[in-house]
């Protein structure tokens, strides 16, 4: 079996930096630990599995080398950005059929918006153990499917040099460190050890919680935002309520086929 694997840096316009995904087209889902198998071989943070169901239809699937997602922003831009590219030139709005419902993305030029739903957090204490991972106190913290850190300034940010191992042991799917930004509305980074990213180098899914949050306290709806990873992204996003609008750009760093 041949299958189609492209490796793609998502949230960005130059190769090396954004986010890398694989993305396999399938003709039919394979077992999942088949699948598994993939995404660990192929040792990248998300690897995206796409079969057609109709025209500008696919079922999608992310997996980390060590567990399936739920919800995965770069990886969905980066199976968008294939299909626009190698599979269907003609269209400009694709559907994903995924665990989280149906996802939407749009091709405006070269930028393409994912609509995703929002996961709005709510207030929660700073634990000690908290602090002691991420080595300051944070002004606010709140939770939903991660825990969510504020801080004041965006170089608290840049300079942070958590404990990975202190993070595992949260009750936390992943964490997500944020600020003000300096020339952009805000900035974050995240980090999610369990899913075998200890730094995760641009976050779509994370900018589901950020979005909602910063909207509010912005009092804006378009919101600019950066992740301060060592590869670094940039992403567009609109606040609509009960959804979120993540909007990116996508390179392609090389394709070719996987022999099983």
């Amino acid at each position: 079996m041949k299958i189609p694997v492209y490796h793609v840096d998502a949230f960005t316009q130059k190769v090396f930096q954004g986010n890398p995904a694989a993305v396999c087209l399938l003709k039919t889902w394979l077992d999942d630990q088949t699948l598994l198998n993939i995404a660990a071989e192929n040792n990248l943070s998300e690897t995206a599995f796409l079969v057609s169901l109709s025209s500008g239809r696919y079922g999608l699937r992310w997996f980390t080398p060590t567990l399936e997602m739920d919800l995965c922003g770069h990886a969905t831009l980066a199976s968008a950005f294939v299909l626009f590219k190698h599979y269907d030139q003609n269209l400009t709005r694709l559907h994903f059929e995924t665990a989280s419902g149906v996802l939407a993305v749009e091709k405006s030029d070269d930028l393409l918006a994912m609509d995703f739903p929002a996961r709005e957090a709510t207030p929660v204490e700073a634990s000690p153990e908290l602090v002691e991972a991420l080595g300051g106190s944070p002004v606010a913290v709140l939770r939903s499917r991660d825990l969510m850190a504020v801080f004041e300034t965006e170089s608290v940010i840049a300079k942070m040099a958590p404990d990975i191992k202190k993070i595992r042991q949260l009750d936390a799917f992943g964490v997500i460190v944020t600020a003000p930004g300096a020339t952009v509305d805000f900035v974050s980074r995240f980090f999610a050890p369990k899913a075998g990213a200890p730094e995760d180098p641009v976050t779509g899914s994370a900018h589901c919680t950020l979005v909602p949050y910063w909207a509010e306290r912005l009092r804006k709806t378009e919101l600019h935002a950066r992740q301060l990873s060592a590869r670094g992204g940039e992403l567009f996003c609109r606040h609509l309520g009960d959804r979120v609008r993540i909007a990116g750009h996508a390179v392609l760093f090389a394709q070719g086929e996987i022999h099983l």
